[in-house]
């Protein structure tokens, strides 16, 4: 279990203070200059040792990522944008940080930025993240005032300026290259790769883009050291996580545990345990709505981290567990996640734009039990050819619930087909 000196996010739940006066207490901007004075090499390889990988979904480590941006600047400036999207059903972690440690999202900005040399940071915030942009923004403003950024950020020499772009709630502007594309007033649709964002990205111009959580730990890595960041957790799967925890749990949740903890522990420690006992789970999905759900055999032992739970055929995702007992109707849920992606489907592409609709019309009929076992069967291989023929994941989120579903609980679908043809005869 974390103990508490090792926590990174310090005010999670709101306790203190948000502001510069109270961040401050808390250790942020204290000798950022001393940070910045290192060099752009030094904190992309500390960055690196740390072991931080994206805690968007993907897990591509952060340090990689930074270093395949441009090493000097040429007539096109460069650019850090930070995803604030946040639409992943089941996950609220980003916005608890902007909310209540906002302080941590702007230094790591200014420390993210210097290291990729961009002289100006677009967080792009959620729509209807209203109370989350307003002290985000007031903490930007702060930081100007006290001169932590601006013109001479903590006194540095180095200009950067921090921007808050608020989004219009679609969940495909999550994705990178369509974040790109709304933050530049177009219609949020992802772009082919390659070129990448850190070679064509914001305006045609070298890009990063992070999640909120990836850059606000990023301050505390380089005060604390890279050996202490990767002492945590398990290897290639480092460091402190956010775990949004919801569903039938006694004690809804977030929390910061240590990467590779047990999933029965984390559940029990943090959560209260499952709703009428252990014995009473029925599934869990590790990752938020586009990875696979698992059911209780597996979840007695898995660890949550990156390889671990690709191991069991799921994924961590951004980590929002979502909890089910026995008294769900999983393939309900399941065809409730399916309408959900066919509803954010942007309908770039043909396998998304008709296999989501199409998907999520079969499982209806599923959860009528109105279908025959063959069907099952087509509704899989309908899933492998949505999967992997998209630009984005955004099919592969929509294809994976459904396959996590007829290879772990085919028992519930056969079922309700059974059901259903018992009481027409």
């Amino acid at each position: 279990m974390l103990r508490d000196q090792d926590r990174v996010f310090t005010n999670l739940y709101g306790l203190h203070d948000w502001g510069l006066k109270g961040a401050r207490t808390r250790g942020d901007w204290d000798n950022t200059k001393a940070i910045l004075e290192r060099g752009r090499d030094a904190i992309i390889e500390e960055v690196k040792n740390s072991g931080l990988r994206g805690r968007g979904g993907a897990g591509f480590g952060t340090g990689m990522k930074w270093s395949f941006m441009p090493k000097t600047e040429g007539p096109r400036p460069h650019y850090l944008v930070i995803n604030a999207d946040e639409g992943e059903p089941g996950t609220c972690k980003d916005r608890e940080i902007m909310r209540f440690d906002p302080h941590k999202l702007v230094e790591g900005a200014l420390i993210a930025s210097f290291a990729v040399g961009a002289h100006a940071a677009y967080i792009y915030i959620r729509g209807e993240f209203i109370r989350e942009a307003e002290h985000l923004q007031a903490a930007i403003d702060q930081a100007y005032d006290a001169g932590l950024i601006g013109d001479n950020a903590c006194g540095s020499g180095y200009k950067f300026d921090c921007y808050v772009h608020r989004g219009a709630g679609a969940y495909i502007c999550g994705e990178e290259s369509a974040l790109i594309e709304s933050l530049e007033g177009k219609k949020g649709q992802p772009r082919l790769k390659p070129p990448f964002p850190a070679g064509v990205g914001l305006y045609g111009c070298p890009t990063t883009v992070n999640n909120v959580e990836s850059i606000a730990v990023v301050p505390t890595i380089m005060r604390r050291s890279a050996a202490w960041f990767a002492g945590l957790g398990r290897p290639k799967n480092s460091g402190t996580k956010l775990f949004c925890i919801s569903g039938h749990v006694n004690k809804p949740c977030n929390v910061e545990e240590e990467m590779g903890i047990p999933l029965k522990e984390l559940l029990e420690k943090h959560a209260g345990g499952v709703r009428g006992g252990w014995d009473n789970l029925l599934a869990v999905i590790p990752g938020g709505s586009s990875v696979p759900a698992l059911p209780k055999s597996i979840c007695d032992t898995v660890l949550m981290d990156f390889d671990s739970l690709r191991e069991v055929r799921s994924g961590l995702g951004t980590a929002a567990v979502i909890v089910m007992d026995k008294s769900t109707d999983i393939v309900r849920a399941i065809a409730r996640l399916s309408r959900f992606y066919k509803h954010e489907s942007c309908g770039q592409c043909t396998p998304c734009r008709e296999g989501t609709g199409w998907m999520w019309r079969l499982m209806e009929k599923l959860v009528r039990g109105e279908s025959s076992l063959e069907e099952v069967e087509m509704l899989e291989q309908v899933t492998r050819q949505v999967e992997g023929h998209t630009i984005c994941a955004l099919g592969d989120a929509a294809a994976w619930p459904i396959q996590g579903l007829i290879r772990n609980f085919r028992s519930e679908v056969e079922k309700k087909i059974v059901a259903r043809a018992q009481s027409a005869a």
